[in-house]
């Protein structure tokens, strides 16, 4: 048992030989292995509280006992199943089930394997029913690393640098209610601000009968976790209603109780035409999903798009596994109970501690962002420093935001109190020692 631990050890020490440097150089390399509920157990034999989901995949706790046997029973009957080759209830069923919780007339899916699969569907399918060349993002969003999704993305030019996204899109400013001046109603001022910054770009650089489509997280995730005022967002859906331009959520990380409901656009009241769903939707299987009105698809015929793996019938069974755990446990109210509480306690840190600039969040989708006090520079040192020790002290955080600032706070919606107190407990013990 020594000898495989020490050779185990030199496979992680020896981990760039293996893997490239995307995979191989981000934060923390944890060595485990395994993970149950809200733990990651390390290959050091510590506890490790995970206040990351997998970024926001494992919404119902790693290794859920009811999605486990939802993946055994489903390999016991098919492994791969090309859709359209041939067809299979998993894939016929969590559709059915998707329907129920999606807001509007979203009740068409196209299944891919991940995210970025289901933003690139959604951007084909709004120019191919618009036949509509360009495209409108939003500075901060973050939607993908393939070159459809990069030519959106914003968050950090890093990703894009030497890729030369091929698609002609243009960005408006995302609402950063920090921005909004002091005594001003934000629910007044940023739409008002971006009816005007949307007026400019569509008289100097693009005509919006040539739009194919607006797309945009409705809540900043990889930029930062900034929460728009929902005004703003009501304001887009007019614009695009207006010129008839269609409007895309990437729901890829807002997804499946995250903010405390089902998806982002009942938490906001705002209903977009496409939506791009994956992360939270299979509890750690590869599985995503564009998703649009069966009278949009129509128009998206045979060949436009394929798939090889996407729907795969045991990524199936697990999402309706999870979507069933959803409802059995109460995670949306879960989600915004713990979320609230976690907030209120977050809050207080900041009264306490000058590193802290801003805590915000929506279900258990928090952002805490620590900013040099004498400076006031957003610092991603800091925050390193931060999680590092919390991970010394068996606490797993992640970071987002521009420069690395925010500690980005997304646990298992089935976190309980006690849990959510010792995370936030290690916190401020770290924040104290700053």
């Amino acid at each position: 048992m020594e000898q495989k631990q020490k050779n185990w050890e030199a496979l992680v020490d020896s981990i760039g030989n293996f893997l490239a440097p995307g995979m191989a150089k981000d934060h923390p390399n944890l060595p485990v292995v395994k993970a149950e509920g809200c733990y990651y157990y390390g290959t050091d034999g510590k506890e490790y509280l995970d206040f990351t989901s997998g970024i926001a995949v494992e919404n119902v706790g790693h290794r859920h006992p009811k999605v486990v046997q939802a993946i055994k029973d489903s390999a016991d009957h098919l492994v791969h199943g090309p859709s359209g080759v041939i067809i299979y209830e998993p894939i016929l069923k969590l559709a059915e089930e998707l329907q129920a919780v999606l807001p509007g007339k979203l009740d068409n899916f196209f299944f891919g394997n991940s995210g970025t699969e289901a933003i690139e569907g959604a951007l084909k399918l709004a120019k191919h029913v618009t036949k509509r060349p360009y495209v409108i993002s939003f500075t901060g969003c973050f939607h993908g690393r393939t070159i459809g999704a990069l030519s959106v993305s914003t968050s950090k030019s890093k990703y894009r640098k030497y890729q030369q996204p091929a698609w002609l899109t243009y960005q408006l400013p995302y609402a950063h209610p920090e921005e909004c001046p002091d005594g001003v109603d934000p629910e007044v001022y940023f739409p008002e601000k971006l009816e005007k910054e949307a007026e400019t770009l569509f008289k100097h650089q693009v005509d919006p009968e040539e739009v194919a489509c607006m797309i945009l997280e409705p809540v900043l995730g990889e930029g930062g976790y900034i929460i728009p005022p929902k005004a703003w967002l009501k304001k887009i859906r007019e614009i695009c209603d207006r010129h008839g331009i269609l409007l895309i959520f990437d729901e890829v990380q807002t997804g499946f109780g995250r903010t405390g409901n089902w998806f982002a656009s009942h938490t906001f009241d705002v209903t977009p035409d496409i939506m791009a769903i994956a992360k939270g939707i299979a509890a750690g299987l590869p599985l995503g999903a564009t998703v649009a009105s069966k009278e949009l698809m129509e128009k998206w015929p045979l060949g436009a798009h394929a798939t090889t793996f996407g729907g795969n019938p045991i990524a199936c069974a697990a999402a309706r596994a999870s979507l069933n755990v959803i409802k059995e446990e109460n995670l949306l109210e879960n989600a915004t109970n713990i979320g609230a509480y976690a907030l209120e306690r977050l809050q207080q840190m900041k009264e306490n501690y000058p590193v802290i600039a801003d805590v915000r969040g929506v279900g258990l989708m928090i952002g805490i962002e620590l900013r040099n006090p004498e400076t006031g520079n957003p610092d991603g040192d800091a925050v390193m420093k931060v999680l590092n020790e919390c991970l010394e002290k068996g606490v797993l955080f992640y970071i987002c935001g521009n420069a690395g600032e925010v500690i980005r706070m997304i646990p298992p919606l089935v976190i309980t109190k006690e849990q959510m107190d010792r995370g936030l407990d290690v916190l401020e013990e770290v924040l104290e020692s700053l």
